[in-house]
């Protein structure tokens, strides 16, 4: 009886940036940065950005995707128009890569809605 380790190494990273928290003022439009990066490429990939209340993303009229896949971008970011208190909670972004045996992983956002101070 031997022992056998076994290390894996993800191909597939997702990132929200240096911080995860975001803070945004009422009103305004703030940006869920999240980019993916992989190592073998990446084929009808599969993303989802959702809220702590899944309706608030589906065919939102407030929420716009202003991220590429073309080139290097790896960028799949959306922005939120005109935040409003309840739009505060936690935005998991998850990517799933066919190409990598649909290899999955995902980083959250924790998005934080403030009042403009008079």
């Amino acid at each position: 009886p031997g022992l056998h380790v076994l290390a894996a190494t993800l191909a597939l990273e997702v990132s929200v940036g240096k911080t995860s928290t975001v803070m945004a003022l009422n009103n305004s439009n703030v940006l869920l940065p999240c980019t993916f990066t992989t190592c073998i490429g990446f084929q009808d990939l599969d993303f989802t950005c959702k809220a702590s209340e899944p309706l608030l993303l589906d065919r939102n009229p407030r929420v716009e995707f202003v991220g590429s896949t073309t080139g290097k971008d790896n960028n799949i970011s959306i922005l939120l128009k005109n935040v409003e208190f309840s739009d505060a909670g936690k935005y998991p972004c998850h990517v799933r890569n066919p190409k990598e045996k649909n290899l999955q992983n995902n980083a959250t956002i924790f998005l934080t809605v403030v009042q403009k101070s008079k």
